[in-house]
């Protein structure tokens, strides 16, 4: 007997998203009555309220709409899994869309997963970087990562290349672990996905990849978050999410049971120190400067063998060199990656 309920929620937080939401939700309606597509309207002052009211209209088994006040991408994402009813839980940007075929591949495994009663706490797929103005894209997958198309565990995981992270878009939740997790984002906060990517991590037991191209990652809009520009207007919100997932985790737990998810996390902390030092510098102020030697401060206090081994880090470490040297070194060596791995 097929189950009633949802095999997936999408939650599709909404700002002022009138020029291209209707290409998400589209792609999102491929899914018809196996998905619950749920569009928070964040506060928008143009016309996505009435766009978001039309396709609930249209699709009332399909499509749910939460207006309300506007919180920022992370209160989008926390209405959007409190109403959440589907089995697994994915969240779409609104400028972002996901490739039709696959995701129809993706529900006839979780179909395959339902009826073999074994359902993961956590499905992969690979994500593309979509320049879409640029007519360029760049695909990244998990093949080297996960044994593919089976059931396993964090002992699986395999060797990761440099540009390769476990970000929200290559993530599909069980919905009961990040309800397990309290997962909960801070308001009116960029860069919040990295929080997704990171902290239910810990509570996930078991998983699946699926070679699957399934998110289409929108990258060059002037205004977004994560175009190099407004980065560093934005470093302050950065800072915070770095400081969340710091603190989120409690990783000589996490190394004495998991010691292959350990070596990840710490991974994608030393990147998100990375970040957050390397637009401080870019700011190149005093008061920059001394918020990256804060962060720092923060970490040590935090979790003081965390801080050693990011502080002597390949990585993290070469954005805190001293010296005005050692902050050119740090720069000139971003740039050359920025231009490698075409990620803003």
């Amino acid at each position: 007997m097929k189950s009633n309920k949802k095999k997936i929620t999408f939650t599709v937080p909404c700002y002022n998203s009138m020029d291209y939401m209707e290409r998400c939700i589209e792609s999102l309606l491929v899914g018809k009555e196996d998905v619950e597509i749920i569009i928070v309207n964040d506060g928008s002052t143009d016309k996505t309220k009435d766009i978001a009211d039309r396709y609930q209209k249209k699709y009332p088994s399909i499509v749910r709409v939460i207006h309300k006040e506007n919180g920022g991408h992370g209160s989008g994402v926390n209405a959007g899994l409190k109403a959440a009813t589907g089995m697994y839980f994915k969240v779409v940007d609104s400028d972002d869309w996901l490739d039709e075929t696959a995701l129809l591949s993706l529900l006839d495994k979780l179909g395959e997963m339902e009826k073999a009663n074994d359902c993961v706490d956590l499905l992969v797929c690979n994500y593309i970087y979509d320049h879409l103005y640029e007519n360029k894209r760049k695909i990244m997958s998990f093949k080297n990562v996960f044994p593919e198309n089976e059931t396993c565990t964090w002992a699986s995981l395999g060797h990761f290349k440099p540009s390769q992270y476990l970000i929200m878009h290559a993530l599909i939740y069980k919905t009961s672990i990040l309800k397990k997790c309290k997962l909960k984002l801070p308001e009116h906060t960029f860069y919040v996905d990295n929080i997704v990517a990171y902290q239910p991590f810990s509570q996930v037991e078991s998983i699946c990849y699926l070679n699957l191209d399934l998110y289409h990652y929108f990258i060059g809009r002037a205004d977004q978050s994560v175009n190099e520009s407004v980065m560093i207007t934005r470093v302050d919100q950065q800072i915070k999410v770095t400081k969340i997932i710091a603190s989120s985790v409690d990783l000589r737990r996490v190394k004495e049971t998991k010691p292959k998810l350990y070596a990840y996390l710490l991974r994608m902390l030393s990147m998100m120190m990375t970040i957050s030092s390397i637009y401080l510098l870019m700011k190149g102020d005093k008061e920059s400067l001394e918020k990256r030697e804060a962060l720092w401060d923060f970490l040590r206090e935090t979790d003081f063998v965390t801080y050693k081994k990011l502080k002597y880090s390949k990585l993290a470490g070469l954005t805190y060199l001293p010296s005005k040297f050692g902050n050119f070194i740090t720069l000139k060596g971003y740039k050359i990656a920025q231009k490698i791995y075409k990620f803003n």
